[in-house]
């Protein structure tokens, strides 16, 4: 199996244009457009405004737009604000959202 490769955006980034990762990017930054990746993982000094979509979505920053994954997972660090739609999805306490939600099969 081919190792998958991790992309690294840290706290002093910041970028204005869509993101295409083909494997895990991880998000740390400012990020101002649309994020495609098999798995996205923001933590707690990302922000952004786009939309994200991938097959796991771990979120733990601020996010303004919509999710569209297999797998939403939520950290008590969020703030969120936009619409979900995944298969699964997990929330813990203490995230700040305004969403909306749907599960799709």
């Amino acid at each position: 199996m081919a190792q998958e490769k991790t992309s690294i955006l840290l706290s002093d980034v910041s970028i204005e244009g869509d993101l295409i990762e083909k494997d895990k990017i991880i998000i740390d930054a400012k990020i101002n457009g649309d994020i495609k990746a098999d798995e996205v993982n923001t933590h707690s000094n990302s922000n952004i405004k786009g939309n994200i979509k991938s097959k796991n979505a771990s979120l733990g920053g601020k996010l303004k737009g919509n999710i569209n994954a297999d797998k939403i997972s939520i950290k008590k660090t969020a703030d969120i604000d936009g619409v979900l739609n995944q298969k699964s999805l997990s929330i813990e306490e203490g995230a700040t959202l305004k969403i909306k939600t749907q599960t799709h099969d």
